[in-house]
């Protein structure tokens, strides 16, 4: 039979928990950023954008500046003609230059039946060389409930009606461009998949 003394036993033990003292880190939680109930679950909006990338065909909204070199405009009319060819579902507004234009020429290039062109009011209240863009295009969606709208306001009621209808944003912006970034903004908030490229 083997005798313990107790007082060894507590000599022992008050020797073992200083050092595991010395060995542990105390971390304060004071100082931790706390998740509130009402605030998006970010393992889920993560998943939910994975998902997205990994979709074989996406319904990918294209917007931007209208004054863009002709490099610019080329790059975003391959790029457009890329995406339709992979499956994909273009979204933009009409428009005579800059990105919308060459985001519809890219579209009609590949496939017109891929290509959904949202206006801001009605083709009537386009100019002319618009309107001479959109013959052939299969799927216009027109807003006659805008006509009494400023241009600038119906626009961007416009956008947000592309970003709300589709998975994926891409657009071309520089830094001042104040009703574009508002629209990157909104994507952010329904939790678009957002692709950038600034022009300055």
């Amino acid at each position: 039979m083997v005798k313990t003394d107790m007082n060894e036993v507590k000599l022992m033990s008050s020797e073992d928990d200083a050092k595991e003292k010395q060995n542990s880190i105390v971390v304060p939680f004071d100082d931790m950023d706390t998740v509130s109930s009402d605030s998006p679950d970010t393992v889920d909006e993560l998943a939910m954008e994975l998902a997205t990338i990994q979709q074989s065909a996406k319904r990918i909204a294209i917007i931007g500046s209208r004054n863009l070199p002709i490099t610019h405009q080329q790059m975003i009319e391959t790029l457009t003609t890329a995406l339709v060819m992979q499956g994909n579902i273009i979204i933009t507004s009409g428009g005579s230059s800059g990105t919308n234009a060459a985001a519809i020429r890219g579209a009609m290039k590949a496939n017109p039946d891929k290509l959904k062109v949202i206006l801001p009011q009605t083709i009537g209240q386009q100019p002319s060389d618009v309107q001479n863009q959109l013959i052939g295009v299969p799927n216009i969606v027109e807003h006659p409930d805008r006509a009494m709208m400023t241009l600038a306001d119906a626009s961007r009621v416009c956008n947000r009606e592309i970003i709300d209808d589709c998975n994926q944003l891409i657009c071309f912006l520089s830094h001042t461009s104040k009703t574009l970034h508002n629209a990157v903004q909104y994507a952010e908030e329904g939790h678009k998949v957002i692709t950038v490229f600034y022009l300055d």
